[in-house]
């Protein structure tokens, strides 16, 4: 036992209904029903109306249980959100109706909301059953690192005690409370039976790989058996990806649900002779590969941030380059090309070959796609600076017109219809500031933002031979090869490329990923070999290329360490590795 706290030491929390039923006991077996569902923070009466409806089919399916994911009815993260006390008593109001709901004799859920206990606000999770609240649990566990910022909104509560469930009982850890071994050691201390965990687990590449060896863990500690059931869906950077899951106590996988999909997986638990349950007739679904995975959390990261947000579609710049062309490709898949409208804004730099390009794209995806040229507003911004400008020679500021001239352009598109700029920067770019400021970094969202160059180029051909399951885009080739074998350039001069002025993006993302996702010393980045002297030239172009990714729009996280939510640096700062 843990000397310090008393495990288990939370009281139960029992409101009493004017209306209730007995429910009926468990008697050696159950069906739970495990609802992977994608809720919006924020809307408090669509997500329980998604609530509502995962529970009528799980009832139409037999179950005695629903187990929802971490804060279902706020949406997860609520960040600062939760702090608006009128939010969090929605919230709580909601968890009263639907406790009435249970009064039915149907299924009783365990469901994720912000709970005040007096002042006190928590993470928490509540049993409805028999048209009560019949108990709440709050969180332990407060994560604080990278995407997390639990600290600063909740408080923790005590070690937790089981849960009574129809004469079973349930430890309820919630998401972070089983990256230790705190909680389940507690829960399994006091008698808990097995481990139902609802969880808002945000997706990154890898992260899968991360969640198994964890809860291999607590089932090996604990003894019991551990049910997983994660969030789905987009919100702002983060892609919560399901992949809800089961071990027996035994570690056996008991069941598997989808990632990036909708599901409601149903499974039986039966009592065995010596006391312990186990999972009967699971629900099995294969997961994707690295690279569908990938592409899936980019669609759904867009998709979702669109739809959510209320936009009817989006517009992009098709420049005949590997980027923009790859980020119509994923909104095409993510809306349906009818929601997608492309512009090619050419000017005397651009190449008849990207013209050709950006047309061929856009007839692969099957999107409307119009030409508008910027010769006019360019050099009319040319003639009311010249005054300003006489004596100077013609550098970076002239070509930044361009960029700054085609934002303009897409704004004003997007203001006059609706519809949402997708920027088109990849993290190679973003990295090492070769993005302008009020030119191709305007938009609202940018599904390619944490995807190194090397990355990009590698999706579009993988997405050219691949159509994941749902996807609204074609078959076949939709990044034109052309666009994927020719030498990147962002064509604002005569003759340019992007190697004029970086290192090949092989040896550049290698060098950035150093950097950035793992914060390498530049000595040890040497040992990997490459030039001194050019680690110290990208090093000083990530730092003072902050302020720029501070005004950036928010993107997609696939990486370990994206910019904005895990990564965190000062925008003045003046240190060098030099050492």
């Amino acid at each position: 036992m843990h000397p310090a706290i008393a495990c288990g030491s939370l009281p139960e929390y029992i409101t009493h209904m004017t209306t209730s039923s007995t429910p009926r006991p468990v008697d050696g077996r159950f069906r739970l029903a495990v609802a992977q569902m994608n809720p919006t923070v924020g809307d408090i009466a669509g997500n329980l109306a998604l609530i509502r409806s995962a529970r009528a089919e799980a009832a139409a399916g037999g179950a005695d249980l629903v187990l929802y994911s971490e804060l279902v009815v706020a949406g997860y993260p609520t960040e600062d959100l939760v702090l608006k006390r009128a939010f969090v008593r929605r919230c709580m109001q909601t968890i009263e109706e639907l406790a009435a709901d249970t009064a039915d004799g149907g299924p009783a859920m365990l469901v994720g909301t912000p709970w005040l206990d007096g002042d006190t606000l928590h993470n928490a999770v509540a049993l409805l059953d028999g048209g009560k609240v019949q108990t709440l649990r709050y969180k332990y566990d407060l994560p604080n690192y990278g995407v997390f910022d639990e600290k600063r909104v909740f408080k923790a509560g005590p070690l937790p005690g089981p849960m009574d469930f129809r004469g079973v009982r349930i430890g309820v850890p919630i998401c972070e409370d089983i990256w230790n071994d705190e909680v389940c050691e507690c829960l399994a201390e006091t008698g808990a039976e097995m481990l139902l965990v609802p969880n808002g687990s945000p997706y990154w590449a890898h992260r899968a790989d991360e969640r198994l060896p964890v809860v291999v863990a607590r089932v090996v500690e604990s003894g019991l058996p551990l049910v997983y059931c994660n969030q789905l869906g987009g919100q702002d950077e983060l892609v919560f990806d399901g992949g809800s899951f089961a071990l027996q106590a035994d570690r056996a996988l008991a069941f598997q649900l989808s990632q990036f999909e909708t599901a409601l997986g149903f499974s039986d638990w039966v009592r065995q002779a010596e006391g312990g349950w186990r999972c009967e007739n699971g629900t099995f679904a294969s997961l994707p590969g690295l690279d569908e995975a990938n592409w899936r959390a980019c669609v759904m990261g867009l998709g979702d941030y669109v739809r959510k947000n209320g936009f009817p579609g989006v517009v992009l710049g098709l420049s005949g380059g590997i980027d923009s062309a790859i980020c119509a490709a994923m909104a095409v898949d993510a809306l349906g090309a009818d929601k997608v409208h492309a512009i090619m804004l050419p000017y005397r730099y651009t190449s008849k070959e990207s013209i050709k390009d950006a047309a061929d794209c856009a007839r692969a995806l099957g999107i409307r796609y119009d030409t508008v040229p910027i010769a006019e507003p360019v050099e009319g911004f040319g003639r009311v600076l010249a005054p300003l400008f006489t004596g100077c020679e013609q550098d970076t500021t002239e070509e930044n017109l361009q960029s700054r001239a085609r934002g303009v352009i897409l704004m004003a598109i997007s203001n006059k219809f609706g519809s949402m700029v997708v920027t088109t920067g990849n993290k190679s770019e973003m990295s090492v500031g070769y993005a302008t400021l009020y030119g191709d970094m305007n938009g609202g969202y940018n599904p390619i933002k944490d995807l190194y160059k090397t990355q990009v180029f590698h999706m579009a051909r993988w997405r050219n031979a691949n159509r994941p399951s749902g996807m609204l885009g074609p078959d076949g080739e939709v990044v034109p090869v052309n666009i994927i074998t020719k030498v990147p350039t962002a064509e604002l001069r005569e003759n340019q490329t992007d190697q004029d002025s970086l290192p090949p993006y092989d040896v550049l993302d290698d060098i950035l990923s150093c950097l950035v996702e793992h914060e390498m010393a530049v000595s040890d980045i040497e040992k990997r070999g490459h030039d001194r002297a050019l680690i110290h030239r990208i090093e000083h172009l990530l730092y003072i290329a902050e302020y720029k990714r501070r005004q950036a729009p928010p993107g997609v996280k696939i990486t370990e360490r994206n910019f904005g939510r895990d990564r965190r640096y000062p925008i003045t700062n003046r240190f060098r590795d030099r050492s």
